[in-house]
């Protein structure tokens, strides 16, 4: 048994294919969306742009007459859509990333704390 194959465990094949190895996740929901290579620009947002004046004036229009009502739950129904794309963390992840920003907090307070008394202690030294 190779090296690479101890690494990939025994899953692993000799006909290239690294697909077959350990599973790892990768922090992505690939199999509740999915993105074909001709749909993906490569940046972050895309702005639809009216070709023509008349066709931006027409966009606004219709924009104004819609409903409030319907314009507000459909802003719902897109936030639930982005909600359900989050990847939550776990409990340990969860307890984890608190503790690490709590000692972060913690060290930071004391610093600054410590810096403003030696600046006090230096300026009554100073000025005394």
């Amino acid at each position: 048994m190779s090296e690479r194959e101890d690494r990939l465990g025994a899953h692993a094949t000799d006909d290239g294919d690294d697909t077959a190895g350990v599973a790892r996740p990768s922090g992505k929901r690939t199999a509740r969306r999915t993105r074909s290579a001709s749909s993906d620009t490569g940046s972050i947002a895309t702005l639809d742009r009216p070709t023509s004046r008349k066709a931006a004036k027409t966009d606004r229009a219709e924009r104004g007459t819609r409903n409030p009502f319907k314009r507000l739950i459909k802003f719902l129904r897109e936030v639930v859509a982005e909600l359900r794309k989050v990847i939550w963390p776990n409990r340990k992840q969860m307890v984890t990333y608190t503790s690490v920003v709590l000692v972060f907090v913690i060290f930071m307070v004391a610093f600054i704390s410590g810096l403003d008394v030696a600046f006090i202690k230096g300026v009554n030294w100073l000025f005394g």
